[in-house]
C-alpha cells in the first residue's frame, strides 16, 4: 500500500486516505452475498448521488461537483471507481468541445430500479405528510412513476417473510 508521503502528481493526502478507507471497507476475498458486493461498489453517499445525477442528465465533472457540493478530490475518486467498475464510461463531450463527459453504461443503466426503489422508500419514510420533495415522473405522460413492487412467480405480491436466502455450501460442507 502506498504511503501518503509518496503522493502522485495531483493527489492529496485526504484523497489517498479516502481511497484506503474505501478499500478497507470492502469484504476480504469478495462475498458470496450480492448485496454485500453491490454495497462495496455503490454503498457510499457520493457514489449513489453521482449515479442519481447521471440518470438526471449530468455529464461533466464540474456539473457533478456543482450539483452535489462535493470536493473535487472525492468526486475524482468516486468517478474513477465508477468508471473502473463499468458503471460509467468516459466519452467525448457531446458538444464537440475538448471536454470529456461521463455516461452511464448498460451496467449503470441497469441500476435504475435500485435508484427508484431507494427514492420511493425515502418518499414514504423520510418526509412529513405534505412536505414537498422532488417527484420522478414519466417523461411522456407527466404522471408520477408507479410504486415498484415485487411479485411472486404467480403474480401475487411478494413479502420479505415469504423469501429465504439460499447460501452456497462452504468448502468444509463438501467433505
Amino acid at each position: 500500500m502506498r504511503e501518503t508521503s509518496r503522493l502522485l502528481p495531483g493527489e492529496s493526502v485526504q484523497g489517498v486516505v479516502m481511497e484506503r478507507t474505501m478499500r478497507k471497507e470492502k469484504l476480504p476475498g469478495g462475498s458470496a452475498c450480492p448485496v454485500a458486493r453491490a454495497a462495496d461498489l455503490v454503498g457510499d453517499r457520493w457514489s449513489l448521488l453521482i449515479i442519481r445525477d447521471a440518470f438526471d442528465g449530468v455529464r461533466r465533472f464540474g456539473d457533478f461537483r456543482d450539483s452535489l457540493g462535493v470536493s473535487s478530490n472525492i468526486l475524482t475518486l468516486r468517478l474513477k471507481m465508477l468508471v473502473d467498475e463499468g458503471i460509467l464510461e468516459i466519452v467525448p463531450a457531446s458538444d464537440g468541445t475538448a471536454y470529456q463527459e461521463y455516461r452511464l453504461t448498460k451496467k449503470g443503466q441497469e441500476f435504475f430500479p435500485v435508484v427508484v426503489t431507494l427514492r420511493q422508500w425515502g418518499e414514504a419514510h423520510l418526509f412529513r405528510k405534505g412536505e414537498k420533495h422532488s417527484v420522478l415522473i414519466e417523461r411522456d405522460t407527466g404522471k408520477a412513476v408507479k410504486k415498484l413492487s415485487l411479485t411472486r412467480n404467480d403474480g401475487r405480491s411478494l413479502k420479505a417473510s415469504e423469501t429465504v436466502v439460499r447460501k452456497p455450501a462452504s468448502d468444509s460442507d463438501k467433505t
